[in-house]
């Protein structure tokens, strides 16, 4: 919604909105000149938006995030103003221009941001709407005059991404998630064989080569796959770390081998992310050369694998993971890069559903911590669900290590552990958390030097 907000308001627009909560986000948005109210009360909404006559000049946008009931989005409804969800509004932006949408369970955002950077080696540059901030850019929306190209985060939620008609779809993963949409699996899985189905005649299909599309896709698309085993069309072969951390690896592709390509993030889960972007970017006519300095000047996405401390005795990372196979990913990267150290994971679960329909799952992948710290779930736009705690999680958690706490709770026990290397986990508020962790862990090392 902010990369929208920003793009109407680039555009010469008048923009306004309502969030829940106040952010380093939507203060950046007021800074650039955009009204936010934290209130739902219909009383906060700018004079100009309910003028009489104005009705015909305004368009009132709402995600799945807003409650039916909320009474701004009521005031708009009831006085029949046009009103639309995000995602159609993002369909009608997107269809005319040469679309680049990125679906998946997970991976989304880093494939997406990484495919944006990318294009913005070469002269026309690139249109994209992220769904996190590149650090790159410090912005989660790109706009080029001289491009065509349009890069979008394919949203599963709600069935958003089936407003989308690409001309190049990249399907990351299709674990399961948001079954209070769906119900099942199999119900999920018909959803993206419907948006693998809607790419454009003449488009492609990039898709995880363990991944099947059974049914639904556009005989005249083109269906390649992308991954880490050489059975793949375009695959990553002698992957290595380098002394600083970050991955070194050859690409191998119908177009031919690059060697030794080094990724500006770390993680074996971004290598993957990485040879995506890279099959996008050679299909839009870029050049090895532009393709290496973008790999190696790519500097991430704030909350994904975002390190905040490296010292020989104090790590910390924060990391957007809320799935169980984003968690494991996390864990796993982390155990690659620091071999042999104790790990702490700090855990937020997202949505009263998901820890319901997850949680021994959940369990499992954060068995793979040395020591947890589970916080209690963030609701996001979901109700309390009867029964459905952080403790469906706790106690299924083998680890002799691990507490339960609330947010407020965490500083003082982080102020009280042995901690080596910490990770913050969860795409809930958590992140509001990471300063203070960062500056307690920060004190204790100076205490010990």
């Amino acid at each position: 919604m902010s990369a929208l907000a920003r793009y109407f308001n680039l555009s010469g627009k008048m923009v306004a909105g309502y969030d829940l909560t106040r952010t380093a986000l939507t203060d950046k948005l007021v800074e650039e000149g955009i009204d936010i109210s934290f209130s739902d009360d219909e009383n906060t909404i700018p004079a100009c938006y309910t003028d009489k006559g104005s009705k015909e000049k305004v368009l009132v946008v709402y995600t799945p995030a807003i409650p039916e009931k909320n009474s701004i989005l009521q005031h708009f409804i009831t006085n029949g103003y046009n009103v639309v969800k995000r995602s159609k509004l993002l369909g009608d932006l997107v269809n005319d221009s040469k679309g680049i949408a990125v679906a998946g369970t997970h991976g989304k955002t880093s494939v997406c941001t990484l495919i944006a950077h990318l294009l913005m080696q070469t002269p026309a540059g690139c249109n994209a709407f992220l769904g996190g901030v590149a650090k790159n850019y410090n912005s989660n929306m790109l706009v080029s005059d001289g491009s065509d190209l349009f890069v979008v985060e394919a949203d599963e939620y709600d069935r958003s991404f089936l407003q989308l008609r690409p001309h190049i779809a990249v399907i990351t993963s299709m674990d399961p998630d948001h079954l209070d949409i769906y119900g099942n699996f199999d119900e999920m899985a018909r959803g993206y064989y419907t948006f693998a189905g809607q790419v454009k005649a003449g488009g492609t299909i990039i898709c995880k080569d363990e991944l099947e599309l059974k049914s639904g896709i556009n005989k005249d698309a083109r269906l390649v796959n992308y991954g880490l085993d050489e059975r793949a069309e375009f695959f990553a072969a002698n992957i290595r770390i380098s002394d600083g951390g970050l991955p070194v690896f050859d690409l191998v592709s119908p177009a031919g081998r690059f060697y030794d390509l080094k990724l500006g993030v770390p993680g074996r889960f971004n290598v993957e992310n990485a040879v995506a972007a890279i099959a996008v970017a050679l299909m839009c006519g870029m050049t090895e050369e532009n393709i290496r300095s973008g790999l190696g000047s790519f500097q991430g996405i704030f909350r994904r694998f975002e390190l905040k401390i490296n010292t020989p005795g104090c790590v910390l990372i924060d990391d957007y993971a809320h799935h169980p196979a984003e968690l494991r990913a996390s864990v796993s990267a982390v155990r690659e890069i620091f071999p042999e150290r104790k790990i702490t994971g700090i855990f937020q679960p997202h949505l009263y559903t998901r820890t319901r329909d997850f949680a021994a799952e959940f369990a499992e992948s954060l068995d793979a911590l040395d020591e947890l710290i589970l916080l209690d779930i963030y609701p996001a736009r979901e109700e309390p669900v009867p029964g459905v705690t952080s403790e469906l999680i706790f106690r299924n958690v083998k680890l002799e290590n691990k507490k339960l706490c609330s947010r407020q709770q965490l500083p003082a026990i982080i102020e009280k552990m042995q901690t080596d290397v910490v990770i913050t986990l969860g795409a809930g508020n958590i992140d509001a958390m990471v300063e203070p962790v960062k500056n307690i862990l920060l004190n204790k090392s100076k205490g010990r030097l």
